[in-house]
């Protein structure tokens, strides 16, 4: 990904390239929990300025995608149980609240949307797509939400989402996201059949699913091999 000269200030055309290289490096899960992200080693890497770098850092720090630790950077977030606890509490209880908001006012397009999206995710994860199906999982989420048309709620939602994705990459195994995806369709039939209840309850299973699949880990210490983690991938064939 090095570049023959640096770009100029103002291309959001390469931060745009940078962020989305580092945040599917999270959701793939080649960042490991604690990894450290420092501003001149990327900057080699990607052919840009320290100050680009700090700025793309930046926004993923605001986004609660990586965290600022106090005279160490910036690192990949080292969870502790209570924060998943709390993280998957909060999603049970934002969601259940969604779910009993949206029973009067459910229709077959936005059914159909969820099938369809549903749909995306078995693909994506046949795949081996890591980073594409942990953002479509989250997206599962935002189509329900979305749909009644609340920004608040939807704000909280995203909010969220940042802090789960994040420790879904890094802490549950890749062959497990086929198990979210099923228990997205039983959410999706349920509401097809018109039973709130029911696709209350298998959302919060689903939550707790998750937060049970999660393997915490201790944080790394080392330095990771950055040229390995951004490679890019190899043609097909």
């Amino acid at each position: 990904m090095r570049a023959s000269k640096r770009p100029p200030k103002g291309d959001i055309e390469t931060d745009e390239a940078v962020y989305t290289a580092i945040l599917d490096a999270i959701l793939a899960g080649r960042l490991v929990a604690g990894t450290k992200l420092a501003e001149t080693p990327l900057a080699e890497l990607f052919g840009v300025s320290r100050e680009r770098i700090r700025k793309v850092l930046h926004r993923l720090v605001a986004e609660r995608r990586l965290e600022a630790v106090t005279n160490r950077g910036v690192r990949v977030p080292c969870p502790t149980p209570d924060d998943v606890r709390a993280i998957y509490q909060a999603h049970r209880v934002l969601e259940a609240g969604i779910l009993v908001e949206l029973a009067s006012r459910l229709d077959d397009a936005l059914l159909g949307r969820l099938a369809d999206h549903v749909a995306c995710e078995r693909q994506v994860a046949a795949d081996g797509d890591r980073a594409a199906s942990v953002r479509l999982s989250g997206q599962f989420h935002l189509l329900i939400a979305d749909s009644l048309g609340n920004t608040e709620l939807s704000a909280a939602l995203r909010d969220l989402l940042s802090r789960s994705s994040v420790m879904v990459s890094v802490f549950e195994a890749a062959a497990d996201s086929i198990c979210g995806t099923n228990e997205h369709a039983a959410i999706v039939e349920a509401l097809r059949a018109g039973n709130i209840a029911r696709a209350i309850a298998l959302s919060g299973d689903h939550f707790r699913h998750i937060e049970t699949r999660l393997r915490l880990k201790m944080p790394s210490s080392g330095r990771p091999d950055l040229s390995a983690i951004f490679r890019p991938p190899a043609p097909a064939g």
